[in-house]
């Protein structure tokens, strides 16, 4: 890969293009190289996965030359964003983010944070998603983010990646001169801990909330989890085939004739 201060870069998230968090990370950006552009959900997508919106039109509203709102998916925005926005040129780099909130262990597999990168490297697009760790959103640490994004972003821009592999970044619930380092780690393991909370309307008819907390296990051993709750700073590469290669061949062998 290139120097950052070259780079054309695409940011998107989930949480919506009124979110502090993505506000922070058109700053932090825009402190390296000034060709940015961000494109995003109007509204909060958390939770939106790796969805295309397919049964409505999707619509775009220019916020200002280089900041546009999508009625749709964190994976709808970069697909605008790549195919449809930025027509001159594409990304040289797509970031999602800043999450309010980790994205560690199986939450990857719901974060629309991630499925921004996701799809950014679906398009060829070198991707990062990136999350500030909290157990309180309402008291985000971000400038734990703010403080170690940039640095960190240019080194893994130096140092680069495989083709579809993209990284997800987690920094931890603490001060930003208390971060004790950067761990590259693998996807972590929370316990299925989601439960249903049943409500009444005036009416006396049901409706749910689903309650997604979840009970982490933070002491396996390199994993995101463990890196987030020592301190760290938590790069995980992901890539995306899903196959899960040792089953493929003992079922090959299995089922041959």
């Amino acid at each position: 890969m290139s120097d950052m201060v070259r780079m054309r870069v695409l940011i998107s998230n989930d949480d919506g293009i009124g979110a502090p968090g993505i506000e922070r990370l058109e700053h932090i950006v825009a402190e390296i190289t000034d060709d940015v552009w961000v494109v995003a959900p109007e509204s909060d997508n958390s939770g939106a996965g790796h969805s295309l919106t397919l049964s409505q039109p999707v619509r775009v509203r220019q916020l200002s030359e280089r900041r546009f709102a999508v009625n749709g998916t964190p994976t709808d925005s970069v697909l605008m964003g790549v195919l449809e926005l930025i027509s001159d040129r594409r990304p040289d780099l797509v970031l999602s983010g800043i999450n309010r909130g980790g994205n560690l262990g199986e939450d990857i597999t719901y974060s629309g944070t991630v499925a921004a990168a996701m799809e950014g490297t679906l398009l060829g697009i070198p991707s990062i998603a990136l999350s500030q760790h909290s157990d309180n959103v309402h008291r985000t640490r971000w400038s734990t983010a703010e403080r170690h994004a940039p640095d960190l972003l240019r080194a893994l821009v130096e140092i680069g990646w495989p083709a579809n592999v993209f990284l997800n970044v987690n920094f931890p619930n603490v001060p930003a001169d208390q971060v004790k380092g950067v761990s590259v780690t693998r996807q972590g393991r929370r316990k299925p801990g989601s439960k249903l909370d049943c409500r009444k309307d005036p009416r006396g008819r049901p409706y749910y909330w689903i309650d997604s907390a979840r009970v982490e296990e933070p002491t396996l051993e390199g994993s995101d989890l463990s890196a987030i709750y020592d301190g760290r700073i938590s790069v995980t590469p992901l890539h995306l085939d899903l196959s899960h290669h040792e089953t493929c061949v003992a079922l090959g062998a299995a089922l041959a004739p």
